[in-house]
């Protein structure tokens, strides 16, 4: 049997892409649906080669991960998306993103587009706050940029995600000349982009791919314990000391180490005050979730 990753589905026909990046096209087994499983793009399967006609899927390897909004497995990386002018940039979805991304074993990198019309203090927030995810400041109008996002998409399956008419569209397209996907432009009133894109699929990408449908803006999510949040904060890895409490909540408690990290500067303000928002929200569902 072949090993190989699912790049693409149309009905009952599945496009899967060799590790010599050659690409066979399948049928899937019956039995998958006899046990509630449906290939995925982003699947790792094995497929048998046929004598005759199509090769079969025969085989779906375990998922390190999964997205449901579109249907994508084992994504290695994602770039969350925000833009320097309009719309305004989300600094609370983005942190909820990291912290889903995070919870999934997704790599999260923060990108700022439309950085051709950038007001300076919207990108030094944005340098400050998420600088331990190491950012990338990039213009799909004018390309600067783009190379450093095409460095990190090498060798690896990664998706764009973050609000609509930031301008992820633009920068697939950028990246993929021939892509041609269908922009969304700005409503006058509401300055909220339209969703405009609709299949998904893989595009092969120097030994790795990127995911061709950017029209998801957030996961769902479970509750997360404290503990659980904390660990989706990298910041808070290098606190100077541990805090007091166990179960602290980083709020008004004395002797919290992450209150000390906050006054040496290893976390923003702001990170740190949404990172507040976040915490009491998670603390009222947990109170409330057998209800």
């Amino acid at each position: 049997m072949i090993e190989g990753i699912l790049i693409k589905g149309i009905g009952s026909f599945y496009e899967v892409l060799t590790a010599d990046e050659k690409k066979i096209t399948c049928k899937a087994r019956g039995v998958f649906r006899k046990h509630g499983l449906t290939p995925t793009i982003g699947d790792h399967v094995r497929v048998e080669p046929q004598p005759q006609g199509y090769a079969l899927l025969k085989e779906i390897l375990p998922r390190k991960n999964i997205l449901v909004r579109p249907p994508v497995a084992n994504i290695d990386r994602i770039f969350i998306v925000v833009a320097a002018t309009v719309p305004e940039p989300d600094w609370l979805l983005m942190d909820q993103m990291i912290i889903q991304a995070k919870k999934l074993g997704i790599i999260p990198i923060p990108v700022m587009n439309k950085t051709e019309d950038a007001d300076i203090s919207v990108l030094q927030q944005f340098l400050s706050d998420y600088r331990v995810f190491a950012p990338l400041c990039v213009s799909a109008k004018s390309g600067d940029g783009l190379d450093s996002l095409r460095e990190k998409m090498v060798g690896a399956v990664t998706c764009l995600a973050g609000q609509s008419a930031v301008g992820k569209s633009s920068i697939l397209n950028s990246l993929f000349p021939n892509l041609n996907l269908a922009t969304g432009d700005l409503s006058e009133k509401t300055e909220r982009g339209r969703h405009t894109t609709r299949h998904a699929e893989l595009l092969p990408f120097h030994n790795g791919a990127v995911l061709d449908t950017p029209g998801f803006s957030l996961f769902d999510t479970e509750v997360l314990e404290q503990n659980e949040l904390d660990a989706c904060y990298p910041e808070f890895q290098s606190i100077p000391f541990r805090c007091r409490y166990p179960g602290c909540m980083h709020d008004s408690e004395p002797d919290c180490g992450v209150k000390a990290l906050l006054e040496s500067g290893g976390i923003s303000k702001n990170r740190y005050e949404r990172y507040l928002i976040i915490a009491n929200e998670h603390k009222n569902r947990r109170k409330h979730r057998y209800d």
